[in-house]
């Protein structure tokens, strides 16, 4: 099955929303780089694996408003919701930029700022 960007991003989000980390890292290369933009980068799908398993200990709950794609990235803007570090649900904007690689998310671009 050959899917487009959007749809294998579509796919990974579908599996990080159902708790499914591992499922979400299957789309994503092995030298993944994330950067979240101000704040922190991750460099391979181990360091990915670490971050999620401490910060979506709850799975994080996504509205995508848009999902625009061209060539080899696809952009991604919309709200999400997920816990803080007070267990609270905090509400986020965000628009990602992922850069895809031979099917798989080779990186992220992450513009992330609290409601």
């Amino acid at each position: 099955m050959n899917l487009s960007n959007k749809a294998i991003l579509e796919k990974a989000n579908e599996a990080v929303s159902k708790g499914d980390n591992e499922g979400f890292l299957s789309f994503c290369t092995e030298d993944t780089e994330w950067t979240f933009v101000g704040d922190r980068v991750l460099s391979g799908k181990e360091a990915v694996r670490q971050y999620m398993a401490v910060e979506y200990l709850e799975p994080p709950q996504f509205m995508v408003e848009s999902l625009i794609a061209e060539g080899d990235f696809v952009i991604a803007i919309g709200k999400i919701n997920s816990k803080d570090e007070n267990g609270k649900i905090a509400a986020y904007d965000y628009c990602d930029v992922w850069r895809f690689e031979n099917g798989k998310m080779a990186a992220l671009k992450a513009f992330v700022i609290k409601a």
